[in-house]
């Protein structure tokens, strides 16, 4: 059975850092393509952060320079670092591992960021 399990979310001050984790069992990802996506109740889902097979990164212009992206593939787990986090951060974060046969979705996790 395939689970995709996020981790690391809470509620922070502005400014904070923490780190996200998607943790994925019954599948091999590997150096695969992945993501990380976040959504508010008052925006679109948004894609925040990219890792390619290759390892090269891309980023949202909203959170260039803060959030980090990288994995542990040999344990098949995406991390996002996130540092200096900002109120316009709040959101649920997923973590998306879209393989040739099938996309799969962590189930999402709270980031809130308030004073």
């Amino acid at each position: 059975q395939v689970q995709i399990v996020e981790s690391g979310g809470g509620s922070v001050q502005p400014g904070a850092s923490l780190t996200l984790s998607c943790a994925a069992s019954g599948i091999v990802v590997g150096m695969a393509y992945m993501a990380w996506f976040r959504q508010s109740p008052t925006s679109q889902r948004e894609r925040v952060a990219e890792i390619f097979h290759r390892g090269n990164t891309a980023y949202a212009d909203s959170v260039q320079g803060r959030f980090t992206i990288s994995r542990d593939a040999g344990k098949n787990i995406l991390f996002l670092h996130m540092n200096n986090v900002i109120p316009e951060d709040t959101a649920v974060y997923y973590c998306q591992f879209p393989l040739e046969a099938e996309t799969y979705w962590g189930q999402g996790i709270q980031v809130t960021v308030s004073a």
